[in-house]
């Protein structure tokens, strides 16, 4: 079912985008609990044995709900557009990264890293940054050499502890650090998957060695 995975999950989240609703949602929800879920699954137990060999480290398996929380936002449709699963690394550390992967109406995403950093991890990102910065600007240009983006930062500025014309500013002005590139449809998706987990695992192991800091 892998094979056929993206091409039916995204016309399936294409008619849910334009139907969001909860009578839309019963009427079609064969398609996710009788294929889409079933193989998200598969696919997640079949890749953690690989992944897990990439980070050396065990990893815990998350599939999404499909389901949005809409109690704090002013969107209520109620259903999300897209299938996401991760692997989160279950290391020693005071927070572990995860590989991720998605599809969505018009994506298909692997990447890894941490959403946000947890406020003593951002500290120490800071100071491995400004001390390690050349190491750490090359792990970053590697990925994104091998076609990942890194999520914009989320401060506009340099923190105040550190010069504006710091050669890794960038990088201090993130609050979390996530990696991500679309991957396509392509013919064995089990290999594309790892063959990023693969590329990006650099920057996931820097992730590691700061939490375990």
């Amino acid at each position: 079912m892998s094979e056929n995975l993206i091409q039916t999950a995204q016309v399936f989240y294409k008619d849910l985008a334009a139907n969001n609703t909860k009578a839309w949602w019963d009427a079609h929800r064969g398609t996710y609990d009788d294929v889409l879920k079933p193989a998200a699954l598969a696919l997640m137990g079949d890749l953690a044995p690989a992944i897990s060999d990439v980070a050396d480290m065990p990893v815990k398996l998350k599939l999404f709900r499909p389901h949005r929380d809409v109690r704090f936002s002013k969107d209520k449709t109620p259903y999300k557009t897209h299938l996401h699963m991760m692997w989160t690394l279950n290391g020693d550390g005071r927070q572990n990264p995860v590989f991720f992967f998605g599809i969505g109406e018009d994506y298909v995403t692997v990447g890894s890293g941490m959403m946000g950093f947890d406020k003593p991890v951002l500290e120490d990102w800071r100071k491995f940054v400004d001390l390690d910065a050349k190491r750490i600007i090359g792990i970053v240009d590697g990925v994104t050499t091998d076609g990942f983006r890194l999520r914009d930062p989320a401060l506009k500025r340099v923190p105040a502890a550190y010069p504006a014309d710091h050669p890794a500013a960038h990088l201090l002005r993130m609050k979390g650090c996530v990696a991500s590139k679309d991957i396509g449809q392509p013919a064995d998706l089990h290999d594309a998957i790892l063959n990023a987990c693969k590329q990006v695992a650099p920057l996931t192991a820097l992730l590691v060695q700061i939490a375990e800091a």
